[in-house]
């Protein structure tokens, strides 16, 4: 059996593991990072890159068939095709491009990848069934990096017509019709995208409305768009299981009903592989489902940390980064520790919806007392000129300090403006740095620096 020795040791080459790792080998710690698949994790391979490869896809192809139907700003077009099969190639090549790319970079930091499944054996000692083989892995320090998986439920087991979102990104034909068991932003971005591609879709929903993991007033946009696109939502509904028909069977306030689908795609939310390779044997302190860390991502263990979806929400890939990076660190020597005022949560839906520290909704609850501005996109110059004026950009605030709060927006492409909210967070800004910003114009962020305005009392375009 072949032997390797290192000083750091990765269990899992998703966002956190692989970045863990190069960080690690740029400041000259022996690393090994291990994972049967191919790096990138979940994310690269079977999650945000596919998907949004996939939404995009989606929405070149939904904004054809509407100009051959119904010319607009005088432009019109001939009937729209679609071949699913070749657009998961080309996604499919998106995907090997950047997990190619993580590969380079392991490499260029010096970071050796054993592909393989891993077994912990103990806190130092790692065996590796690799196709070459078994190896064994002895290190000093173990970093848990092993993500998470999606939760099947019992009533609704994966295979046949019930998939899971990893087999929604592998169909090679569009189910003439979809159902979706759950509403959250999974289930709600995969099924926006076969709607677009013309899926006939039905989305389930067990609370009283979709993604209520955001407030009402944000999700707002996203149901009346659901209803333009011809989406049908139960929502305060259960799925059960399929009947002798194949049809699924859904319980909701109006009664019972069968939902005859070619595919019922199953998002009910995921759960960590804490049990994965063996981490379950170290007996490590458990938060839930979770294993628990500390600020540092130390474990109740010596000389094992975890990072990522398998330590907590929010399960982001960019949380996961942020953690394996502060980790390689400490690992290093150099002195970290996890402070993040605020992470942001993105949800590519139509529209997307961004969200960066608290609400107004969640400020209540706490019985903190804030004020807010709102700017819609409906004033919006550039959002007018683009023929999307959905929704809105606010913000939330200290009545004493003005001291920003949170940050939420929804509206087309807002999702690329979460860096500068979390920004502006992490710095501490108040409501007078972001309105004495100048916004260029014209442009979307414009509804920032108006929404700050309006916080203050004195909006300029409303």
């Amino acid at each position: 059996m072949r032997e390797i020795q290192c000083r750091l040791l990765v269990i899992g080459a998703g966002p956190g593991g692989y970045v863990c790792a190069i960080r690690a080998g740029q400041l000259g710690v022996d690393t090994v990072v291990v994972d049967a698949a191919p790096p990138g994790g979940t994310c690269l391979n079977v999650g945000c890159i596919p998907s949004k490869a996939l939404i995009h896809a989606a929405d070149e192809f939904h904004r054809l068939a509407q100009l051959s139907s119904t010319p607009s700003m005088g432009i019109s077009a001939g009937p729209a095709r679609l071949d699913l099969g070749a657009t998961m190639a080309w996604k499919d090549g998106i995907v090997e491009r950047l997990t190619g790319g993580v590969a380079t970079l392991l490499r260029k930091a010096k970071v050796r990848l054993v592909t393989g499944r891993a077994s912990i054996r103990d806190g130092k000692t790692v065996l590796v069934e690799t196709p070459e083989g078994p190896v064994q892995i002895r290190t000093e320090v173990l970093v848990l990096a092993t993500g998470s998986e999606p939760i099947e439920l019992p009533a609704l087991p994966f295979g046949g017509k019930v998939i899971s979102s990893t087999d929604a990104l592998a169909l090679t034909e569009v189910p003439g019709r979809l159902a979706v068991v759950g509403g959250g932003y999974i289930g709600l971005e995969l099924g926006i995208a076969y709607a677009k591609l013309g899926a006939e879709v039905t989305v389930v929903e067990a609370a009283p409305r979709i993604l209520p993991q955001y407030d009402a007033e944000l999700t707002r946009p996203v149901a009346q768009r659901l209803t333009q696109l011809g989406i049908r939502v139960l929502t305060g509904a259960r799925a059960g299981g399929l009947s002798d028909s194949g049809a699924l069977r859904v319980a909701g306030v109006d009664g019972a009903e069968d939902i005859q689908a070619d595919k019922v795609l199953v998002t009910v939310g995921r759960r960590p592989r804490a049990t994965a390779a063996g981490v379950d044997g170290l007996r490590l302190d458990m938060a839930g489902p979770f294993i628990r860390i500390d600020e540092r991502c130390r474990t109740s263990m010596t000389g094992v940390l975890a990072i990522g979806d398998v330590t907590g929400e929010p399960m982001l890939a960019h949380r996961a980064m942020v953690q394996g990076e502060m980790v390689a660190e400490l690992v290093a020597g150099q002195p970290r520790a996890w402070d993040k005022r605020a992470i942001p949560a993105v949800c590519f839906t139509d529209p997307e919806i961004v969200s960066v520290g608290i609400s107004p909704e969640e400020a209540a609850a706490a019985g903190r007392e804030v004020v807010t501005g709102l700017f819609p996109f409906a004033a919006n110059g550039r959002a007018m000129t683009a023929g999307d004026e959905a929704g809105f950009i606010r913000v939330t605030a200290r009545p004493d300090t003005h001291e920003v709060l949170g940050i939420q927006a929804v509206g087309a492409g807002v999702a690329e403006m979460a860096g500068g909210f979390a920004l502006a967070l992490e710095m501490g800004a108040r409501l007078e740095d972001i309105a004495g910003t100048i916004h260029a114009h014209p442009t979307r962020g414009e509804a920032l620096h108006e929404a700050c305005l309006r916080a203050l009392g004195h909006a300029l375009h409303i």
